[in-house]
């Protein structure tokens, strides 16, 4: 899975290599609004609740057609959630747990942008598949029996339930896909606004060896951003 995925971004990358026509380079920056969702053990719906972090970085667009574009390049991104789920192996439901979860991507997107003029700039239309890779993050557990404490997380696809049970670091898979929408306008200054949603699509909870019943979670939320082309 994790092969086709990055095999299709490639494919994409490269292929913009190729297109001639304008070519435009730009910052951005903004607030994220992210939460991860899925189903715990038993597979009930985990309800988590939203965390504000931000991302920065760069892009570049090329121009393939008309007011249409293909645009990528490299962010850093914060994501995690605030819930009450128990992270401890099954992540069931616990009133006495609060847990917030804070992860550092950097996230390749690749994107379709309709540009058209509107008014003295350009409306904003665009989505498409990133990929991402953990750098780092934290985990605060407030659990009412014990003191709280703060884990470290260590990046991993299967832990052995030794390490887990430790609680020295809370673990997740370090690679995430997912697809993005965004809508905005650009002024005539180069100055531009959109609003983003994002899906996860892979589970990020890690394999817990000899254990079974263990939750899914998925990366999931919204961002502002602003941004500059030069």
């Amino acid at each position: 899975m994790k092969g086709k995925i990055l095999a299709a971004v490639a494919v994409l990358v490269l292929s913009v290599t190729a297109v001639q026509g304008q070519v435009n380079f730009g910052i951005v920056a903004g607030p994220n609004f992210q939460n991860m969702v899925g189903k715990d053990a038993g597979g009930d719906k985990l309800t988590n609740g939203l965390i504000t972090g931000f991302h920065a970085g760069v892009n570049i667009s090329f121009e393939v057609a008309p007011d249409f574009l293909i645009q990528t390049g490299l962010l850093f991104s914060q994501k995690g959630s605030r819930n009450n789920e128990s992270v401890i192996l099954v992540k069931a439901a616990n009133d006495d747990y609060i847990c917030t979860t804070r992860v550092s991507y950097i996230e390749l997107p690749v994107h379709i942008l309709y540009r058209p003029e509107l008014g003295s700039g350009h409306l904003l239309l665009g989505f498409g598949p990133y990929v991402a890779y953990g750098i780092g993050g934290t985990q605060n557990v407030d659990f009412e029996v014990l003191p709280a404490f703060e884990q470290k997380i260590k990046f991993r696809n299967e832990v052995p339930l030794a390490d887990f049970l430790t609680l020295d670091y809370a673990y997740y898979k370090g690679f995430d896909a997912g697809a993005d929408i965004f809508a905005g306008y650009e002024l005539g200054m180069g100055l531009s606004v959109r609003l983003n949603a994002q899906l996860g699509l892979l589970d990020m909870v890690t394999d817990v060896a000899n254990w079974e019943g263990e939750s899914v979670l998925k990366n999931t939320g919204f961002s502002l951003s602003v941004g500059y082309n030069f």
